[in-house]
């Protein structure tokens, strides 16, 4: 009997190139898509460079270039350097800074997310003249939430910064520190509607030098601020920006503020704003575990003893003429031979229990404090009675 099995029927070939057609096309699709992408880079840098240039900020690329086929966008910026112009209330001054490169990168998959590292060194210069100062790190990153128009939430952090003074060979140095962060966020408005600005401040192992003998030994500081004030975030100059926060009634608020420096310990919380002239007035509630040992960093007893300048004697207890001082200590020799001297060499002493009867006892983190205010007045800063600075109006 013959076999009626029917032969079996074959499949149309075609159907096994589908799926190698789709994912050519595919990956077409996303090659051109992610080219396009790229070739929109330059575009929306050259169009953002613009509008900052607008404001006095002008930002260069000695070369520019894409990489990162086929999931991420990696911008590289080589030569890279920033102007500043107008930023002070002083005019016209033009200020550059320059590093080796730049690189930005963004996953295809989180376009909203964008992070950045900076390469070593960068120099700081003032307009026409040669590098003065010198800027290291071992690891420079900041990252960037939300779109480039429309910024939620920014951080940048230093590793091992360090800042230098820079005369041909010769390098002074005038900053130092383990690490610093720098981390903001939108908590309240939009961009372009009346935000609110949470900031936080972060210094590890930090130290100045040439600024205070207070600030050269090594400290530790962690600031939270909130900014109201403020009409947009758009590119603007800083003294417009600080003339529209004072015409806003705006002001910064420091939630919290740690320092701590050996034993010294100390906190503080409080309000500032801009006067009607551009400096500050304000007021820092502060508790303080250890305030002898700044005292005597605060030089008082040296310049006694080598004699006040007039100059130096506004700055630290405006009112006091350094004649009457003078004339002082030489009565006080000539009543009691010696006499002059002690008062001089104890005069931090004295400082001291000042500072002390001006604030209240108090405990701050298990040790014995003192809580007084920390005054502002039209850029002056007081430490209970002794004017300890003066900051420049800011607009």
């Amino acid at each position: 009997m013959p076999d009626m099995t029917p032969a079996p029927r074959r499949r149309p070939l075609w159907r096994l190139f589908i799926m190698p057609v789709l994912l050519a096309v595919a990956a077409a699709a996303w090659s051109a898509f992610w080219f396009y992408a790229a070739s929109e880079v330059d575009v929306r840098a050259d169009a953002w460079a613009a509008r900052e240039a607008q404001s006095g900020r002008v930002y260069a690329c000695g070369k520019r270039s894409v990489a990162g086929f086929p999931f991420r966008f990696e911008v590289r910026c080589e030569d890279a350097s920033v102007s500043l112009v107008s930023q002070t209330a002083g005019g016209q001054e033009r200020f550059t800074a320059r590093l080796g490169e730049i690189m930005v990168i963004a996953q295809v998959y989180q376009p909203k997310l964008l992070i950045a590292e900076f390469k070593a060194p960068a120099t700081l210069s003032d307009s026409g003249q040669p590098p003065s100062m010198r800027v290291n790190w071992s690891l420079g990153q900041s990252s960037v939430v939300g779109l480039p128009d429309n910024p939620q939430r920014a951080s940048i952090v230093f590793d091992n910064p360090s800042i230098d003074r820079i005369n041909g060979p010769v390098a002074t140095p005038l900053a130092r520190a383990g690490r610093i962060e720098l981390h903001g966020r939108v908590a309240d408005g939009s961009v372009k509607n009346n935000p609110v600005i949470d900031a936080a401040f972060k210094i590890s192992g930090g130290s100045l030098q040439e600024v205070h003998p207070v600030l050269a030994a090594t400290f530790d500081a962690d600031v939270e601020t909130k900014l109201t004030g403020l009409k947009d975030l758009t590119p603007k100059p800083w003294p417009e920006r600080f003339r529209e926060l004072q015409a806003a009634g705006g002001h910064v608020e420091i939630v919290r503020s740690r320092v701590q420096q050996g034993d010294l310990v100390s906190v503080a919380a409080g309000t500032l704003r801009l006067n009607e002239q551009g400096r500050i007035d304000g007021e820092l509630q502060m508790t303080v575990a250890g305030i002898e040992k700044v005292v005597p960093l605060l030089g008082i007893e040296k310049m006694l003893e080598e004699g006040v300048p007039q100059a130096t004697l506004d700055r630290v207890a405006p009112g006091v003429k350094s004649k009457d001082l003078n004339n002082l200590f030489g009565a006080l020799d000539r009543a009691v031979p010696g006499l002059g001297k002690v008062v001089k060499q104890n005069a931090n002493a004295g400082v001291t229990a000042g500072i002390n009867a001006l604030g209240k006892e108090a405990e701050l983190e298990g040790k014995k404090a003192r809580a007084f205010p920390l005054r502002f007045v039209d850029g002056a800063v007081f430490l209970g009675p002794i004017k300890v600075g003066q900051v420049p109006p800011l607009f």
